[in-house]
């Protein structure tokens, strides 16, 4: 889905991240990947969730590998399809991230958009669809239990994947999600860094509902302790799931080494990753691959990355994860809660924000 109305995001405020951006200063920055999204809301009906999807490479209708990495921070969560990519460190089809009760469904239309869109694949071969799925929990502004998210859902979203500029906040699976007591979100940012004269992008996507307010940090400055109005949490009990892709040739165990940058990212912002907090990170590749499986060479030969170089994709991952979740809390407005009801879930204050950095 392209932004049919741009939402103000946290350069806009004058907020000093660093780091060169790509074009769109998103995960779609890497060329190739689509990002979509189904987004369901009814308020009478206390509906606040989705799903957001992510294609990794263009696949031209037959499955294309990408070479991943995995790591958790704290594993009160779920993301599925990861056994593999430790075991293997790549994976096949889509990422799809949508609320706790709902992964399931989600895999479920993810595994039929699959079998559909690699017809002859799964015709021809003994084919196994495996998506990733994560999640994490929105039940305090959506009716969880009610369990609306339905296959469909999943596949309207990878069928309306798109490149270029992406919504963020309360939109796919980030629509029911609170982060830092602030309405959270989806979040996305991008670095364009250089190594040995070669020029690649990494960028990343951030469903961002972790947190308790005290904690917050943007850019060093408290502004948890200094924002403390409309408190309704005492403890954390959110997650945050982090995608990253970046077009840089790296290995499965580099990949994974970048995964485990996210958790510094995320603590830029203040979180510990909490003991109720499913922190849980992908990272992978966009290089080029064969088909993998016995059709394909028996011996590979492909290049990758020199880990002694790799600081500043370290350096990178951290910067666009901090970024991102703050685009995420920066692109949202306040909301009403479900459980408990008859609280407001305020959207952090812009004004504030751009007041406080002015004078850096």
């Amino acid at each position: 889905m392209a932004v049919s109305k741009r939402k103000l995001r946290a350069r806009d405020l004058g907020l000093p991240f660093p780091g060169t951006t790509g074009v769109n200063n998103a995960i779609t920055d890497i060329a190739g990947l689509s990002v979509g999204f189904s987004t369901l809301t009814n308020e009478k009906k206390n509906i606040r969730t989705g799903v957001t999807a992510i294609i990794p490479r263009k696949d031209k209708n037959k499955p294309m590998p990408v070479l991943a990495g995995q790591y958790t921070l704290n594993g009160n969560g779920e993301m599925t399809g990861t056994h593999w990519v430790n075991d293997a460190g790549y994976f096949l089809g889509p990422i799809c991230i949508t609320n706790t009760h709902s992964v399931g469904m989600v895999h479920h239309g993810a595994t039929k958009w699959m079998i559909n869109r690699y017809k002859d694949y799964f015709k021809r071969e003994h084919a196994w669809a495996m998506p990733v799925v994560a999640e994490t929990y929105d039940g305090v502004l959506n009716d969880i239990n009610a369990q609306n998210i339905m296959p469909e859902h999943a596949i309207n979203a990878l069928d309306n994947a798109t490149f270029g500029a992406l919504e963020e906040g309360s939109v796919g699976g980030g629509n029911g999600m609170i982060c830092y007591e602030f309405k959270g979100g989806t979040g996305t940012s991008s670095r364009v860094i250089d190594i040995g004269g070669e020029s690649y992008t990494i960028g990343a996507l951030v469903q961002a509902n972790h947190g308790i307010r005290p904690w917050l940090n943007i850019l060093g400055k408290p502004i948890g302790k200094l924002l403390d109005d409309g408190r309704f949490m005492d403890s954390e009990s959110g997650s945050i799931i982090a995608i990253i892709a970046t077009d840089a040739p790296l290995s499965s165990l580099s990949l994974r080494q970048i995964a485990k940058r996210v958790a510094i990212g995320v603590g830029r912002g203040g979180s510990p990753g909490g003991n109720n907090s499913g922190d849980i990170f992908l990272s992978f590749s966009t290089q080029k691959l064969s088909i993998l499986g016995k059709k394909s060479e028996i011996i590979r030969n492909r290049s990758e990355l020199n880990p002694d170089f790799i600081d500043p994709l370290y350096l990178a991952a951290v910067e666009c994860v901090e970024e991102a979740v703050v685009n995420a809390l920066v692109a949202c407005e306040s909301v009403a809660t479900f459980k408990p009801s008859g609280l407001i879930c305020k959207s952090i204050d812009l004004d504030f924000l751009k007041g406080l950095f002015v004078d850096d």
